[in-house]
């Protein structure tokens, strides 16, 4: 069986044909008590995917309008259009059409305390002049560090090896997760900055547990820590209803913006000299793009990769060694840019890992204008100042464009397959579109598929095939390996 419908219906990028204009389903409810209901129903009643799932087949529409955690309190409008379908999602890219400001996190923003009084380029719009100059900057960072990525990569990665072999030899098994969260901090702090912050910063060891802490109360509406249902009261209270104040973390963050301006002197300089950004402001944007976005996807990414993959089973371990060792002998025995991109069946394992579980699943963006959009089987229009909402593990997961899409198809992406690559949306953007100054598209896209391609040659040129235990946790998986094979 083919693993992608034989024939995708076109979406508003290419001119679909017209739909009948129909009413979006669906409302708020009550003043106050609306979103408190949605709010408990999304985290306690029936969960996330379900939350979504029965307002899919009560309204027999894909899109629709609700109330988004946090709801009351934190956010001061929760009230959203839902695009849960791929052919309605796309609209959330069109920066021309849809406002991007200050939406990273949804119907609420976190203290710019938090990032030392600046919005920093994450919250802002294309339009705004400071973004323009933020990424750009960003954009030289990653091209003069290009040279880098592989070996710098490599030499991080051993150590993981190293550390998992010793944790089965004595426990029989071993924590995949903490040493990845190690490994991707010392990884983006040694690109960015030039060091390691192990040993040469006052960091140390901590990077991982402090950027956990920075993050924790500026994410804590977004999550639930799985308490049985008698407590979901005293979670919803503790999490859902207040903001938590940026003092509770300054000494925390200062630490980490102290080692980035004193190792990223150079980097800094850059900004301030070639951009015209202050120091200051520079550094705390790099900072966040670090630790947030760097490192925060990482920590969800390597994880929900090695879920997918070391559940796969031998048989596509099999088809990756091949195809890895092949290459890699072909180019004597070197791992580089081009022999990664000769990797037909490493690349589609790593886009259908980023298809199947986004490290991002959310996008927000408010209507600048009237607009019309359509889902497979209608069109509705969205007034201008209404908050989009698109959750992005359905529409990735469309059944009308995937076929199997709940399930994991290493090679689905592999030949014919790479026309399904324009439903790929994980880094805010389509796969087959590139990161400009002129959208949201994660500048770091293309590092992002390196490393992960990476994790997965460095792996298989190690190992023949491995036994993987995953539990869900509050963001993302956490990953257990129980065997490792090494390679024959």
């Amino acid at each position: 069986m083919s693993s992608s419908s034989s024939s995708p219906p076109s979406d508003s990028s290419s001119s679909p044909p017209k739909l009948p204009l129909k009413p979006i389903p669906g409302d708020y409810g009550l003043p106050f008590f609306g979103p408190i209901k949605d709010r408990y129903n999304y985290f306690y009643n029936q969960g996330r995917d379900e939350f979504f799932k029965t307002r899919i087949q009560n309204y027999n529409s894909t899109v629709f309008r609700t109330n988004m955690p946090p709801g009351s309190f934190i956010a001061s409008n929760p009230k959203v259009i839902a695009l849960l379908d791929a052919m309605s999602f796309p609209i959330l890219f069109d920066t021309s059409k849809v406002e991007k400001r200050d939406v990273l996190d949804g119907t609420y923003m976190p203290s710019t305390d938090f990032t030392g009084g600046y919005r920093v380029c994450a919250y802002l719009d294309p339009s705004e002049p400071n973004h323009d100059a933020l990424k750009r900057f960003f954009f030289s960072l990653l091209a003069s560090r290009h040279h880098k990525f592989i070996p710098l990569f490599q030499s991080h990665l051993s150590d993981v090896f190293l550390n998992l072999e010793a944790q089965i030899s004595k426990d029989g098994k071993a924590d995949f997760n903490t040493l990845s969260d190690e490994m991707s901090f010392k990884f983006v702090f040694s690109l960015f900055c030039g060091q390691n912050p192990s040993t040469n910063t006052s960091v140390g060891s901590k990077g991982p547990n402090l950027v956990a802490l920075w993050l924790a109360p500026q994410l804590a509406p977004q999550i639930t820590l799985g308490s049985p249902k008698v407590l979901s009261f005293a979670e919803d209270i503790l999490l859902h209803t207040f903001t938590y104040p940026a003092f509770l973390v300054q000494s925390t963050y200062k630490k980490l913006y102290d080692a980035f301006y004193e190792s990223a002197a150079s980097v800094l300089d850059e900004a301030e000299g070639s951009f015209g950004i202050p120091r200051d402001e520079a550094c705390h944007n790099l900072v966040f793009l670090a630790c947030f976005n760097a490192f925060g996807g990482m920590k969800l990414l390597f994880p929900a990769l090695i879920k997918w993959v070391g559940s796969a089973g031998e048989d596509l371990h099999r088809q990756l060694r091949n195809e890895i060792r092949s290459v890699v002998k072909e180019n004597d025995g070197n791992v580089t840019f081009l022999a990664l991109d000769k990797m037909t069946l490493t690349k589609s394992v790593v886009y259908e890992a980023l298809r199947i579980e986004p490290p991002v699943p959310f996008q927000y963006g408010k209507a600048k204008e009237d607009i019309v959009i359509q889902s497979h089987d209608a069109a509705f229009e969205i007034k201008k100042g209404e908050m989009i909402f698109g959750y992005q593990p359905f529409a990735t997961k469309d059944p009308k464009i995937f076929e199997n899409p709940e399930e994991f198809v290493g090679h689905r992406f592999v030949g014919e397959g790479e026309k399904l690559l324009k439903y790929v949306y994980w880094s805010n953007g389509r796969e087959t579109d590139d990161p400009t100054v002129d959208n949201k598209q994660c500048a770091g896209r293309d590092l992002v598929l390196l490393v992960s391609r990476l994790m997965l040659v460095e792996f298989f040129l190690r190992y023949d095939t491995c036994t993987v235990d995953v539990t869900t946790v509050s963001f993302g998986s956490s990953v257990t390996f129980k065997t490792l094979t090494k390679a024959s």
